[in-house]
């Protein structure tokens, strides 16, 4: 007797099947035909592009582990004046886009910039342009990157810290040990999965970074894939530097997890008592406050009072943004994004459950490595395709207008978003699911209940919390992302992201405030509406 074919089994298979192609793609292309402009490279800039990478790479990791953990450790075991407004407040950084927050470091200590005019005002006329530190090319990037990002090592760390059991904190006491001493030999080390995964995604998230080593121009591997493909036309090169790309960022996870061989991180006992804050006073108490005022000053407050300070001093550039075209497009794209994200992992998450199958499983466990991919990447991925399977149905049935639906619209750019966060969705709907006992489903298919309805009207009542929070961080990544929408978006289609990029890459910073200014604001409402969810410590 034949068995059934089982729908959610099939859609199961396929969903992660096709989001994994993009991934696949990579790989394949570094096999190809070599492409000029990858010649060119080998004989000129290509190990600057590599090494410009690296340095970037290496300050941000630095810069971002001492303002996330610092941070963290104060606010999680300390009490000082403002600790349950920097607890929440730090989180904002994740509203500033790196490229956004270079252009506010720019127009603040460029000749005659902000900074100029403030000392002006103050002082008087001078010639205050040599006394102004300048901060840009390498320094630029590393701090404008560091402070957009450092809030992935903040909230990981503090969440570590808060779960930590008192018990190893008392223990080491009794054994004599400092503060000090506690906290490098007990504290951090307990801490570590955290910090490296925080640093892990600063890692990714640096390496696939465009708009802000674009703006400073700075040479690096992103920059690379772009111009190969945007000015040379080669898309052959922008897959092999991809894959390149791509394969230092899988290098970092292997290298990290064999540094870590069989160690334990956790601890089998069930006691774990909270850690009572310890208040501080004096000295301490002071240096708290000031590093975590000045924290949220320099990654918050100053890059929007800069937007805030030109969009007041600039009036006129408002006449040439359509302010509810910009704010259409980008949530548009915002609701088809997650209205399909959220779907298609529900679908699969409860096809995994029905099915049991080891290798959907695992094939949806690849799936979900298209988060480690950076845009760019994805888009000249996506883009080969595309390309591929157009020449094929061209060459097979004639049919030539295949590749127009898909490049150049915004199918196209939502199934690229599809593809980019699939993993935050997938593994936001399973967090829940994991919490269902199956032996609720199969209750339910005792009553009668068909798997369809044991979905719609156990699981998803069940999992409302999962769908409001994964729904409000597809949100934030979607109105951020700049290399996916400036390469797949249709054409004089401008988000917030790509029209506030238009008028930096023309010099004219003063009319690009809006624009990030509204990214600023809608991505801030969208943190602080999940924000209890992120802090929680329950």
């Amino acid at each position: 007797m034949i068995k059934r074919i089982n729908f959610w089994v099939i859609f199961a298979f396929l969903v992660p099947l096709l989001v994994a192609i993009p991934i696949f793609t990579v790989f394949l292309s570094f096999f190809d035909t070599t492409g000029n402009y990858l010649d060119l490279l080998k004989d000129t800039f290509l190990i600057k592009y590599l090494s410009n990478s690296f340095l970037i790479l290496l300050g941000v990791l630095l810069l971002t582990f001492i303002f996330g953990v610092t941070s963290a450790y104060f606010v999680s075991f300390y009490k000082f004046p403002g600790v349950n407004f920097f607890k929440w407040a730090l989180i904002l950084s994740f509203a500033v886009p790196a490229y956004i927050y270079a252009y506010s470091l720019v127009a603040f200590f460029e000749n005659y910039g902000t900074a100029f005019s403030i000392l002006t005002f103050l002082f008087g006329e001078g010639d205050y342009n040599k006394n102004i530190p300048k901060f840009d090319g390498l320094i630029g990037s590393m701090f404008s990157i560091s402070f957009s990002l450092f809030g992935y090592v903040y909230v990981l760390t503090r969440a570590s810290f808060v779960f930590q059991s008192h018990n190893l904190i008392e223990v080491g006491k009794n054994l004599g040990l400092s503060s000090y001493e506690s906290f490098f030999k007990i504290i951090l080390p307990s801490a570590r999965p955290a910090i490296v995964v925080g640093l892990s995604l600063v890692a990714m998230e640096t390496l696939s970074d465009f708009g802000t080593v674009d703006f400073f121009s700075i040479s690096t591997l992103t920059t690379a894939i772009y111009n190969a493909w945007i000015s040379f036309d080669d898309l052959t090169t922008a897959n092999q530097l991809s894959f390149v790309l791509l394969f230092f960022i899988l290098l970092l996870f292997v290298l990290e997890n064999l540094s870590r061989k069989g160690a334990k991180y956790h601890q089998n006992s069930k006691g774990n008592k909270p850690i009572p804050k310890i208040e501080l006073a004096g000295g301490k108490s002071i240096f708290a406050t000031c590093f975590c005022s000045i924290l949220f000053f320099c990654s918050f407050v100053f890059p929007v009072s800069q937007m805030t300070y030109w969009t007041i001093k600039f009036p006129k550039y408002f006449q040439d943004i359509n302010f509810w075209s910009l704010n259409m497009n980008t949530l548009l794209l915002v609701f088809l994004s997650s209205l399909f994200l959220i779907t298609f992992s529900f679908m699969t998450n409860y096809g995994n459950r029905v099915s049991k199958n080891k290798l959907i499983s695992y094939l949806s466990t690849f799936s979900v490595s298209g988060y480690a991919l950076p845009g760019i990447i994805l888009a000249v991925a996506f883009i080969t395709f595309i390309s591929w399977f157009s020449d094929l149905l061209s060459s097979i049935f004639g049919f030539n207008s295949f590749k127009n639906v898909f490049i150049g619209s915004i199918v196209g750019l939502v199934i690229a978003y599809f593809v980019r966060f699939f993993s935050l969705s997938y593994n936001g709907i399973k967090s829940g699911y994991s919490k269902i006992n199956n032996s609720i489903d199969e209750n339910a298919y005792l009553l009668g209940y068909s798997k369809l309805k044991t979905f719609s009207t156990i699981h998803l009542p069940y999992l409302r919390t999962n769908i409001l929070l994964v729904g409000v961080l597809i949100a934030l990544e979607i109105i951020k992302e700049l290399p996916i929408t400036l390469i797949l978006r249709p054409f004089n289609f401008e988000t917030f992201a790509t029209k506030a990029y238009s008028y930096a890459a023309q010099d004219l910073l003063e009319a690009a405030a809006f624009p990030s200014l509204c990214l600023i604001i809608w991505a801030s409402i969208f943190i602080l509406f999940i924000s209890k969810y992120i802090l929680s410590e329950k």
